[in-house]
């Protein structure tokens, strides 16, 4: 928890307000795990990173505490911006052997099935869209998978213009791939948001704008951005209307990922044979007998 040792280590020519701003933006860091080294500056400009008191595992941080950590400046140029100065696109940057989007689709998804018995590259699921409310089939294709796209919360070309110049190219890699930074979204709705920030766009289904602005602000702490007057005003706004609104650590999976076998030949080679009733990868249709057990044979 944060006490009075945790105060001192700010200097002491720190205004109160400034004081009190460093106190929650570096608790906030403290409870975020894996945060990049250099990714975040101190709140007096410097190119340190800012100070981690102890702080309770507990302790969690208000959105609206938080956004009064970001610096407030104007818009970089966009001059010399280009994706793959983020890293490449849909690195696998866990080294789990999937690339980032495929992890996203199958963590926001339900009733997610896979190309093969491995659990990686999706090809059918259900989206419970939050930006815009609705349900979204999402069927791997040339021509349908753009159905549901993977928006960056706080877009790579802002990131760009409000500090991301800035970061070495291993930690912009780690921002658009943060899953945190991460959801999937019906497609024409993301291309509709573009590059905006919250001054120029939020989710159209406003029971979740509280949620989004408040991930916005935690993802630009994380990695040290700043926001416009605009820009802050606006999530100053929404944050209002939702008083107590955390700032997310992480952000869990809608659900978790099914195991899935096309056919029985599929589960016999993953060394999974034979699946019983309520345990991974069993369903019906590969049960002949409607015994409860699958693929016995």
């Amino acid at each position: 928890m944060l006490n009075d040792t945790s105060l001192s280590r700010f200097p002491a020519w720190l205004s109160a307000k400034r004081r009190a701003a460093a106190v929650v933006l570096a608790a906030f860091l403290a409870l975020t795990s894996g945060v990049p080294a250099g990714a975040a500056a101190a709140l007096d400009g410097s190119n340190t990173t800012a100070a981690e008191p102890a702080v309770d595992s507990a302790t969690a941080v208000e959105a609206a505490d938080l956004l009064a950590t970001l610096p407030v400046k104007g818009r970089a140029p966009k001059t010399g911006y280009e994706r793959a100065l983020f890293g490449p696109t849909w690195a696998d940057v866990d080294q789990n052997g999937c690339d980032t989007r495929n992890d996203i689709l199958g963590r926001d998804l339900t009733e997610v099935t896979y190309t093969n018995s491995v659990p990686c590259t999706v090809k059918t699921g259900i989206l419970a869209d939050p930006y815009t409310g609705t349900t979204i089939s999402f069927v791997r294709g040339t021509t349908t998978s753009s159905a549901v796209q993977i928006d960056h919360v706080v877009a790579l070309s802002d990131a760009w213009q409000k500090g991301g110049q800035l970061l070495s190219t291993e930690v912009r890699t780690a921002f658009a791939n943060d899953p945190q930074n991460l959801q999937a979204t019906d497609g024409p709705t993301n291309q509709q948001k573009g590059d905006g920030d919250a001054a120029t766009w939020l989710p159209p289904n406003k029971g979740f704008r509280c949620e989004y602005v408040a991930r916005q602000v935690s993802v630009k702490a994380r990695y040290g951005l700043w926001v416009t007057q605009a820009e802050h005003d606006a999530m100053a706004g929404i944050l209002a209307g939702c008083p107590g609104q955390l700032a997310p650590t992480s952000v869990e999976p809608a659900a978790p990922a099914v195991v899935y076998y096309a056919n029985c030949a599929e589960a016999v080679a993953a060394g999974a044979a034979p699946l019983y009733a309520d345990s991974a990868g069993y369903r019906s249709g590969l049960d002949g007998d409607g015994d409860g057990v699958a693929c016995e044979g």
